[in-house]
């Protein structure tokens, strides 16, 4: 029965989440000739308002806590476990502050929302070493601007029983080189609203998205021991919290 259901959620949420793309495409295009970091904080908050429509007519629901820890006049790399295609969506219109997000390139291939995902995200090929190099390029350039740089460790969906995957290195690796503090972001039942494991199936949810306190760089810190902390922190709060918010 829940499977039936959720393909009928699935089919609504599409219809929802379509219907209320084409007035995000309009509004993107009538603000895309500002400047960053304005085009950007325009970019959030004109998807802050869609995910709003959308949690609402999909019968979701959020709760943020920890917005607290950013501080007025200060960006931050902003890193995030990946459990779902919800997770984007979710964190990049709730960052407080203009951000972009490194994102695989092949999403920006899918027609209209191709458009809106670019606008949002610094575009990776991972097969390709130049793209790599420039994508590390363009993330230190955002941060330079001024913008927050939200970045998932894990790479890919984390498809594992475990709370995470093994961190790559990139996001520690540019904390190192920009001495940017580094916020972690925990997302909560992104993956009980679109499971991986099943196609077209999306279950009505209440997301919980908490930031906690940022970690700032040191003299003596290294880009493995920085990794290894806070994967530590990050699945020990994931294991401490998540019982109690599924």
């Amino acid at each position: 029965m829940k499977g039936i259901l959720g393909r009928l959620f699935a089919f609504w949420a599409l219809l929802v989440f379509v219907l209320t793309l084409i007035p995000v495409w309009i509004l993107m295009f009538a603000t895309g000739n500002m400047k960053e970091p304005v085009k950007s904080e325009s970019f959030r908050q004109i998807c802050k308002v869609w995910m709003r429509i959308f949690f609402f007519f999909s019968f979701c629901r959020l709760r943020i806590k920890g917005t607290k820890y950013f501080k007025k006049g200060e960006n931050y790399i902003v890193i995030s476990n990946h459990n779902s295609f919800m997770d984007v969506p979710l964190l990049t219109p709730f960052i407080p502050g203009p951000n972009k997000t490194i994102a695989k390139i092949e999403i920006s291939l899918v027609p209209v929302f191709g458009i809106i995902y670019k606008r949002g995200s610094i575009l990776v090929d991972r097969k390709n070493k130049d793209s790599r190099r420039d994508s590390y390029n363009k993330m230190k350039s955002v941060l330079e601007a001024g913008m927050h740089m939200c970045i998932y460790p894990e790479g890919t969906r984390n498809k594992t029983i475990e709370p995470l995957k093994e961190f790559h290195d990139g996001a520690f690796r540019l904390a190192i080189d920009t001495g940017k503090a580094i916020i972690p972001a925990i997302l909560f039942n992104t993956k009980k609203a679109l499971p991986a494991n099943k196609p077209f199936f999306f279950w009505p949810s209440k997301f919980e998205m908490h930031f906690l306190p940022p970690r700032y760089i040191k003299d003596e810190d290294n880009y493995e021991n920085l990794k290894q902390e806070l994967f530590s922190l990050m699945s020990s709060y994931y294991l401490s919290k998540g019982k109690d918010l599924s």
